[in-house]
């Protein structure tokens, strides 16, 4: 499902019927930046019953290319995370 697509579904439900196309798009595109923000900031967000958004630090460390087998050095970074709730993880 892509981005139009879940903008689509979220119409589709009745208790969200009047809201409009462009409401929506506003709304979706206003919770990505707030939660990428707060995740940069270094809080996490986290919605009960969905999951939490965080951010991790990965260590340097060395790794291989493949293709020649050289090795190198892979740069420490910091990446954001999210980890399914537990009603999410039950459903699989």
């Amino acid at each position: 499902m892509n981005r139009k697509e879940l903008i689509e579904a979220i119409l589709k439900n009745k208790e969200l019927s009047h809201m409009t196309k462009k409401e929506a798009e506003q709304f979706l595109g206003t919770f990505i930046d707030v939660v990428r923000k707060t995740v940069k900031k270094g809080d996490d967000v986290s919605l009960v019953g969905f999951g939490t958004f965080s951010r991790v630090k990965r260590a340097a460390r060395m790794g291989m290319n493949p293709a020649t087998g050289e090795k190198i050095k892979i740069k420490a970074r910091t990446l954001p995370k999210f980890r399914p709730g537990k009603a999410w993880k039950e459903m699989f």
